[in-house]
């Protein structure tokens, strides 16, 4: 395809972004991951961890993996949730304090500079446009009644 198609705006962009995010957080010894999960962790009263995964819009094998890392890190502490004993609050250190900070920095230094250098205008349209995008996935509108012509079946020959 030669045409930059919308999805490919998306994903590339998206990598880009992650990969700047990444690049800061390795400054910490941390991972963009990490960061997003300090950011979803409430730092006064502690997140369930059922909450966390569909907070974040991850997997759970994933938020798991994740979740053990930070702890051996130091950033988190589990513990019951004294409302219901079956469920564990994740709670954050002082350490996962200052990690979230140095996490919410790096999402606000972001946020600023594309506002310096994007217009007001410029931003209310992509956010317009982006919504939009959501709202169509969500509705499942985009493939609804969606036929395709150009997929061939091919039978093995015996």
């Amino acid at each position: 395809m030669r045409e930059k198609t919308i999805d490919y705006i998306l994903r590339s962009t998206w990598i880009a972004v992650a990969k700047m995010y990444n690049e800061e957080a390795a400054k910490k010894s941390s991972t963009m991951a990490t960061g997003f999960a300090l950011l979803s962790i409430d730092p006064e009263n502690g997140t369930p961890s059922t909450a966390l995964g569909p907070k974040m819009g991850v997997e759970s094998t994933s938020l798991s993996r994740t979740l053990k890392t930070m702890e051996e890190k130091n950033l988190i502490r589990r513990e019951k949730n004294p409302k219901d004993g079956r469920s564990v609050l994740i709670h954050l250190t002082d350490f996962g304090v200052d990690m979230r900070n140095f996490s919410k920095e790096v999402v606000l230094g972001f946020d600023q500079a594309v506002k310096e250098n994007i217009s007001e205008s410029e931003l209310k349209t992509f956010i317009k446009v982006a919504e939009k995008i959501q709202d169509m996935i969500t509705e499942k509108t985009i493939y609804k009644n969606k036929v395709y012509k150009s997929i061939n079946t091919y039978e093995k020959k015996n």
